[in-house]
């Protein structure tokens, strides 16, 4: 047994130069771990709580010094000797702590930076790397590589709504390893900036690192990456496919179904989303397709999983926020075909690994995702190493935040016992590639 001593938070800052939670363990044995937490940008509602101080003449509103007190003052008090090898146990304990549904009384931000840090420190004190001490956690035999998606282009709140749909990413279907697929990617994207550039198109990074080129519609942008993806010397669809984050949520205007285009000027109903999402998929190499309607659109999803779900992978965000029960709700009403997982939307490692094992049972796939809002932590990394996710979408292929997981990729992989993980099928059905 290694118990805890010290649990010891401090506010530091994000890739957004937005104040997060750090938080770090010390073990009797004096061993120590950290961790910190990201912060997304497009947010469901039903997202475990970011606890935010709200003083506007500090940081906008958005201090995390309440958080931190509370990791510093009743969180430390209640773990202080437990074994950090009993990560549900201390899960619970945190959960029990808070006592909201939402975390929102301790924040969320403050029982995450706790739950991973406290995971940390286990793989720390048993002397295993990161990924395997999760995969101990997660009941995984077989821990794998992911294929990653890797954004291209970016619109919606990471680029200031400069394109209407949220992030087109480019997916290395022909890597066969984690290496190769960093290589591909980048081909992709260095074309993507050249033909902007040549086109005087903007080429200012947005929040994930993808360029803001300002494409009137999807199509625009769906054919930019396209030739981009040409423009590399790669075929679309047989070397690298198309990923796409519509975030309907953030275009929903909460009446009659009313999906607000604003670069288009155009008002579309649920019908109509799908039928335009459709038309992607019937004329691009699209593989997957991430929040194509509102969070709460059900009868929408159904719709729309009945007509793509044995064609592309239909992915819950907002939809699912990483929650059990929304989860469950979409299985019941065979909604989606995929789910992304993101540790903050929980709140908790146990909770996220218990969404993760939900999803694999019910044949969902899951994709673990950063945020908008990152830190050089490289702790997704392991983790979609260690549940064997099969994907993983950290952002593009530039700025520190985003590299840090894809550095953490390439060291793992030095551990020549992993596979790589080719794009998951559906069911029997490979995944459709023009």
């Amino acid at each position: 047994m290694s118990a805890i001593e010290q649990v010891h938070g401090r506010q530091i800052f994000d890739s957004r130069g937005r104040p997060t939670v750090e938080v770090e363990i010390v073990l009797d044995t004096g061993a120590q771990a950290r961790a910190s937490v990201p912060s997304g940008a497009s947010t469901g509602t039903h997202e475990a709580y970011e606890l935010r101080d709200g003083d506007q003449s500090v940081f906008d509103g958005l201090g995390v010094t309440a958080a931190v007190e509370h990791v510093n003052s009743e969180i430390t008090a209640a773990l202080r000797g437990m074994d950090v090898a009993n990560q549900q146990a201390i899960d619970e304990r945190l959960r029990e702590l808070d006592g909201t549904p939402a975390l929102s009384r301790l924040g969320a931000n403050a029982i995450l930076g706790t739950s991973l840090a406290v995971c940390r420190a286990s793989a720390v004190a048993g002397g295993l790397p990161l990924y395997r001490r999760i995969a101990q956690l997660a009941g995984v035999d077989e821990p794998a590589l992911p294929m990653p998606m890797v954004n291209i282009l970016s619109g919606g709140l990471h680029a200031g709504r400069g394109m209407d749909v949220q992030d087109f990413l480019a997916v290395p279907v022909a890597a066969t390893s984690a290496l190769e697929a960093i290589q591909l990617t980048s081909r992709v994207r260095a074309s993507a900036a050249r033909l902007c550039a040549e086109r005087g198109l903007p080429t200012l990074l947005a929040d994930e690192g993808g360029l803001s080129p300002a494409c009137r519609t999807g199509e625009e942008a769906l054919e930019l990456i396209t030739m981009s993806i040409e423009a590399a010397g790669l075929q679309p669809g047989t070397d690298i496919a198309i990923a796409i984050d519509v975030a309907a949520s953030s275009l929903y205007d909460g009446s009659a179904a009313d999906y607000h285009l604003r670069r288009q000027e155009r008002h579309l109903n649920t019908a109509e989303m799908i039928d335009m999402v459709s038309s992607w998929v019937d004329n691009f190499a699209i593989v997957s397709i991430e929040d194509p309607l509102d969070e709460d659109d059900w009868a929408g999803w159904e719709t729309l999983t009945t007509r793509l779900g044995q064609r592309v992978r239909l992915i819950g965000d907002d939809l699912f926020t990483t929650n059990s029960s929304r989860l469950a709700q979409g299985i019941a009403r065979g909604v989606a075909n995929g789910v992304l997982v993101k540790v903050n939307q929980n709140g908790t490692l146990t909770g996220t690994l218990g969404v993760v094992a939900e999803a694999r049972a019910a044949g969902y796939a899951p994709v673990v995702s950063a945020r908008s809002g990152e830190t050089e932590d490289d702790f997704l990394a392991d983790l979609a190493v260690g549940t064997a996710a099969g994907q993983i979408k950290i952002g593009s292929v530039r700025n520190s935040e985003r590299l840090a997981k894809y550095n953490q990729l390439v060291r793992i992989a030095e551990d020549t016992t992993l596979g790589f993980r080719q794009l998951p099928s559906l069911g029997s059905t490979p995944l459709a590639v023009r």
